[in-house]
């Protein structure tokens, strides 16, 4: 008769896991949640909200850069033509 092979661990733990009525779930949840609020994050709402801001600034950022080059070679024209 052969040797009956070990369960693997994962089948283990989905039985672990039926028995304890989703106890295992709940507590692997709580867990998770736990190291997240330890980290530095933001929701999805707030981090669409940045995005949106930043892409509002990049913008009037190019179109100072445009109109400060523009005032840039006016100074530089009148310049010269004195």
């Amino acid at each position: 008769m052969a040797p009956k092979s070990p369960t693997p661990p994962w089948d283990l733990l989905q039985q672990a896991s039926a028995r304890m009525g989703g106890e295992l779930d709940k507590g692997a949840r709580a867990l998770a949640q736990s190291a997240l609020s330890k980290l530095d994050v933001v929701s999805r709402e707030e981090f669409d909200a940045q995005s949106a801001l930043l892409k509002r600034t990049r913008e009037r950022v190019i179109e100072l850069e445009s109109t400060l080059e523009a005032l840039t070679r006016a100074v530089e024209e009148d310049s010269n033509e004195e």
